[in-house]
C-alpha cells in the first residue's frame, strides 16, 4: 500500500496569489493579528531578498521600498484549502484532510491509470498548478513518512521501499511536528536530525518524555505506520474576490467573474462534475464613500454596505467557463448592480454532466448550451419574462398562460396508441389578439365567417361550449365557442380550414380564436 502527501508552502501566500495571479512578481507581505498590532505573518521569495522577514511589525515592513502590504485573506485560505481538497478527491476517494495546507491519499490502485509512482506524483503535482497552487508531493509505503518529506522536498519525490530512514535521517527534527515542550528538550539533549533521534534508545526515551518521544522515534526511523482518516467528500464550490478599489464597469468586472469562473469550471472538472446554477453575491460599495455630507447624521448612521444577489439555473449541466461568463454578463447588462462592486461571492451548484447519445433516426434539437445563450441575448432585448416556453394557468380564461424557463427535452420514445400505431396530435395556432370576424347564423348555427379579407362558408360546427370566469375581477368574461370546418371557394385554388371561434357575450362580438395545424 503507498500513500502520497500533498503540500503547499507558504499556503497562506498562495491562497492570496491563487486570486490574483499578477502578484507573483511582486515583492508581497501579508499582515495580521489584532490592530493596531499588525504583524507579518508571510512573505514570499522578493520580500524576503528585500529585507521583510516573519514576525516584523507592519510599521516595519512598510520601511522597505516596493514591498506591497496586503491583510490576510482568510476567506481566500477558505477556498484554496476547498481546491486541495478537489484535487486529492479527483485522484483517490480515500483522503485525510491533516491540515489547512497538507491533505494525505491512498494511492494504492492508481497505477493501473497512471503507471509507475513518478508518474502519480508528477500528475499531482500537476493538476494543482492547474488549480493556481504550487504543491510539493512525496509518495512512500506508510504515511508519516510520506508528509514528512512533502514538507521537507519540493517538487515530486518518490521514496522506495525500505529507504525511508534514508530519506529522513538528514532532515532537521522540528519537520516532525513536535510540541513546544519536546523541541526544547531536544535542543538541550543536542539532538538536531531525524537520524540523531533515530540513535536514542526507544526505552529511555520514553522514560523521559513519554509516549510522545516514542511516537517521533518511530516517525524518524521511517516505521510511521498508521491508518488514514477519511475525509467526507464535499459538495461546496465557491470562490471569493476582494477589490481593493469598487468596480464599476462591466468590462473589468467581467474580467474578474472570468477569472472565478475558470477556477470554479476547473475544480468541477476535476472531480467529474458540472454547473447546474450559479448564484453571484456582490457586496457593493456604500453610497456616503462616493458622496459624504459630514453634516448628515443619517448618512453617518446608514448601512455600511449593500448587496446584490443574482442566481440563474441552466436548462443542462455545464462547465464553459467561456459560455457561463456570457450569460451572466447578459444578466449583469439586463439588471446591473446600482452602485460599484467592493466584494465578490460567487458560488456554483454541481450535477453531473449531462450524457447523452445520438440515434440515426432522430432528429437533431439544437445544443443547449447555444440554445441558452441565444435565449438570455433574446431576454436581454425583450425582458427577462417575456421569452420561455408557454404554460396554461390553473383557470379556463382564453389565452390564460404564463411564461416559464425553456428547456431541451431528451430524446424519448415515440408516443403509440393501443393498437401499436403513431398518435396523431392536432397542433392550435392561437392569433394574439383574436381576430375580429363576420359570422352569420342559422338556427344559433354559424353558416358562413368573414375575417381578414377572407370569406368562407362552414361546413361542419361543433359547439357552442360557454365558459365564464372571474366573476369576482373588474373584468369577468363569457364566451361561446365554435369549432368550424370552413371552405373558401372563391380563392384561387379554393382551399379549406379548421378554426376556433368565439362569441364575446360582453362585447356582443365574434372573435377567431385561432387556427387548427
Amino acid at each position: 500500500m503507498a500513500f502520497a502527501a500533498i503540500f503547499v508552502p507558504n499556503f497562506r501566500l498562495q491562497a492570496v496569489v491563487r486570486c490574483e495571479p499578477e502578484l507573483a512578481i511582486r515583492p508581497i507581505a501579508l499582515i495580521d493579528g489584532p490592530p493596531p498590532t499588525y504583524q507579518v505573518v508571510a512573505v514570499n521569495r522578493l520580500a524576503a531578498r528585500l529585507g521583510v522577514a516573519e514576525g516584523m511589525t507592519k510599521a516595519a515592513a512598510t520601511q522597505f521600498p516596493g514591498v506591497e502590504i496586503r491583510p490576510r485573506g482568510k476567506l481566500q485560505e477558505t477556498t484554496a484549502h476547498a481546491v486541495l481538497l478537489d484535487v486529492a478527491w479527483s485522484f483517490s476517494p480515500r483522503m485525510e484532510d491533516t491540515a489547512p495546507d497538507t491533505v494525505l491519499i491512498d494511492v494504492d490502485g492508481l497505477a493501473s491509470l497512471f503507471g509507475a509512482h513518478e508518474n502519480i506524483a508528477a500528475s499531482i503535482v500537476s493538476k494543482c498548478a492547474e488549480m493556481g497552487l504550487t504543491a510539493q508531493v512525496a509518495l512512500a509505503e506508510n504515511v508519516e513518512t510520506a508528509s514528512v518529506v512533502a514538507r521537507a522536498l519540493p517538487g515530486a519525490t518518490v521514496i522506495p521501499e525500505g529507504r525511508e530512514a534514508k530519506f529522513l535521517e538528514s532532515l532537521p527534527v522540528h519537520m516532525l511536528s513536535l510540541s513546544k515542550e519536546l523541541c526544547e528538550v531536544f535542543e538541550r539533549w543536542g539532538v538536531k536530525t531525524c537520524k540523531a533521534l533515530a540513535s536514542l534508545p526507544v526505552i529511555s526515551l520514553c522514560e523521559c518524555v513519554g509516549q510522545e518521544g516514542v511516537r517521533v522515534h518511530t516517525i524518524a526511523s521511517g516505521n510511521g505506520i498508521r491508518s488514514l482518516v477519511i475525509a467526507e467528500p464535499a459538495h461546496c464550490f465557491e470562490e471569493f474576490f476582494e477589490l481593493e478599489d469598487a468596480v464599476e464597469d462591466l468590462e473589468p468586472l467581467s474580467f474578474l467573474l472570468g477569472r472565478l469562473l475558470d477556477q470554479l469550471c476547473a475544480r468541477l472538472a476535476a472531480r467529474s462534475l458540472a454547473v447546474r446554477a450559479i448564484h453571484l453575491h456582490f457586496t457593493l460599495q456604500p453610497s456616503f464613500e462616493s458622496a459624504f455630507d459630514s453634516c448628515s447624521e443619517a448618512i453617518r448612521k446608514k448601512e455600511l454596505f449593500s448587496d446584490y444577489v443574482c442566481a440563474f439555473e441552466l436548462p443542462v449541466p455545464c462547465r464553459d467557463a467561456k459560455l457561463l461568463l456570457k450569460l451572466v454578463r447578459l444578466r449583469l447588462q439586463s439588471t446591473p448592480p446600482h452602485a460599484p462592486v467592493q466584494k465578490i461571492h460567487m458560488l456554483a451548484e454541481p450535477s453531473f454532466p449531462r450524457v447523452t447519445q445520438g440515434g440515426l433516426f432522430v432528429p437533431e434539437v439544437p445544443d443547449p448550451e447555444k440554445l441558452e445563450l441565444t435565449i438570455a441575448r433574446i431576454a436581454h432585448v425583450v425582458g427577462e419574462g417575456n421569452v420561455g416556453s408557454p404554460q396554461l394557468m390553473d383557470s379556463h380564461r382564453p389565452n390564460s398562460f404564463r411564461m416559464h424557463r425553456f428547456s431541451v427535452a431528451s430524446a424519448s420514445a415515440q408516443q403509440v396508441d393501443r393498437n401499436g400505431k403513431m398518435e396523431t396530435k392536432i397542433g392550435f395556432r392561437a392569433y394574439r389578439p383574436p381576430v375580429l370576424t363576420k359570422v352569420n347564423l342559422r338556427g344559433g348555427r354559424p353558416i358562413n365567417v368573414a375575417f381578414l379579407g377572407r370569406s368562407g362558408e362552414v361546413v361542419h360546427a361543433s359547439g357552442p361550449w360557454r365558459t365564464s370566469g372571474d366573476w369576482w375581477e373588474e373584468d369577468p368574461w363569457q364566451q361561446d365557442a365554435w369549432d368550424v370546418e370552413v371552405n373558401f371557394p372563391y380563392e384561387t385554388p379554393p382551399s379549406q380550414g379548421f378554426y376556433r371561434i368565439c362569441f364575446d357575450s360582453r362585447q356582443k362580438k365574434w372573435f377567431v380564436l385561432g387556427a387548427y395545424d
